[in-house]
């Protein structure tokens, strides 16, 4: 077998590798969002609240530590710090409230992206190839983006069951593809 060969196979191996993986991975995520959509969200929830502690740590001691930054650069970076780290506590210790507030406020930002998504759409109408298809869709995007903002935590709800089905369906696809990749080579 020749180097070329052997790189080529090694590629293949590492790509069907990334594939199963990622695929059994979204299997699973998109079942546990079905099984327990709840509890799933506030994982997801307590991650961002995770994260939020860290990026304060990072904040933080970037404004302490640093030697190059100016005085009030250096008070704003530990100010900014000390704000993430009493969100991220505060969220981790009120996890449902957090994760409700998380669903209002992703549901209202969602509706507003399509309401503005389905008026952009109407304001290209004079440049569009199908205009029948962009009214339609601009009419789609502004009424879907109206009923998620007066219902997000509903419309949210809705978006996450879909990714929970998107995920299993993706990752059932991507698995099928890991065992099906580099057949020629």
């Amino acid at each position: 077998m020749s180097t070329e060969s052997a790189a080529e196979k090694s590629a293949v191996n590492g790509i069907r590798t990334a594939l199963g993986i990622g695929g059994v991975l979204a299997v699973i995520v998109g079942i546990l969002i079905l099984v327990w959509p709840g509890k799933t969200l506030m994982v997801v929830t307590a991650i961002i609240a995770i994260y939020a502690i860290a990026a304060g740590l990072v904040y933080a001691g970037l404004g302490i530590f640093s030697k190059t930054k100016g005085g009030w650069s250096r008070v704003g970076h530990i100010a900014l710090g000390v704000l993430f780290i009493i969100a991220g506590i505060v969220a981790l210790f009120n996890l449902g409230a957090t994760t409700a507030w998380l669903l209002l406020f992703i549901g209202i930002l969602v509706g507003i992206m399509w309401v503005v998504e389905g008026i952009v759409s109407l304001s290209t109408l004079g440049d569009a190839s199908s205009k029948g298809w962009t009214i339609f869709f601009a009419i789609l995007s502004i009424i879907a983006g109206i009923l998620v903002m007066f219902s997000p935590v509903w419309g949210t709800t809705v978006l996450w069951i879909l990714l929970g089905i998107s995920l299993i369906v993706l990752g059932i696809i991507n698995v099928v593809r890991a065992f099906t990749f580099g057949k020629g080579v």
